[in-house]
């Protein structure tokens, strides 16, 4: 296996496993992970939220912990990266009004290098224009803007993920095992035990 870089991008409420984990794993594997937000540098910090499903008509959140940026932003080329990552939660509410998150959202599908979202990871997506004619999984919350932006609504178990052609998508962190197994495939990651 060769290693990869991939480009996470973190936001202040991010959900905190949705960043953590697969910050974590692609690490332990062998990856090289960096994380970045808009307007900050490497060594500074994104808060994260926790969102639990515990019965109500929506998921509650709770603070989660402080996750520390190993990159800046402003100093990001996307072509350098191999791969994009995009965690769920809050942050990609106002993620996806950032031009140049955009652009480096495009920039992985016009180059067709692997992408992995989850959660409310797709508003960055359909924010981007990406989506049209791709299945696209996502927080349920999000499948009207999956839809309006042209994509496949895949509406799926939270547990459970969904890959088509480079993009490989979940509704929640849940899914992590299915939905970073098949993200490590699509990057040809080979784990031997």
């Amino acid at each position: 296996m060769t290693a990869k870089r991939i480009l996470l991008l973190a936001g202040d409420y991010a959900e905190d496993y949705e960043t953590m984990v697969p910050f974590q794993t692609l690490q332990a594997v062998g990856h090289t992970v960096h994380a970045v937000c808009p307007d900050k540098k490497a060594g500074e910090q994104v808060k994260t939220a926790i969102h639990d499903f515990e019965g109500a008509q929506t998921y509650s959140e709770k603070p989660g912990h402080n996750f520390t940026l190993n990159a800046t932003f402003a100093e990001v080329k996307p072509e350098d990266y191999d791969a994009l990552l995009i965690p769920g939660g809050r942050a990609p509410e106002y993620l996806r009004l950032n031009p140049r998150v955009l652009a480096i959202v495009r920039h992985f599908f016009e180059t067709n290098k692997p992408v992995a979202a989850v959660c409310h990871g797709a508003q960055i997506l359909a924010a981007a224009g990406v989506l049209q004619g791709r299945k696209c999984s996502a927080y349920p919350a999000c499948g009207p803007e999956v839809r309006e932006a042209g994509g496949d609504y895949a509406d799926i178990p939270v547990d459970q993920a969904v890959t088509q052609g480079n993009l490989v998508t979940a509704p929640a962190w849940p899914a992590h095992p299915a939905w970073l197994g098949q993200f490590l495939k699509l990057l040809g990651t080979q784990i031997t035990l």
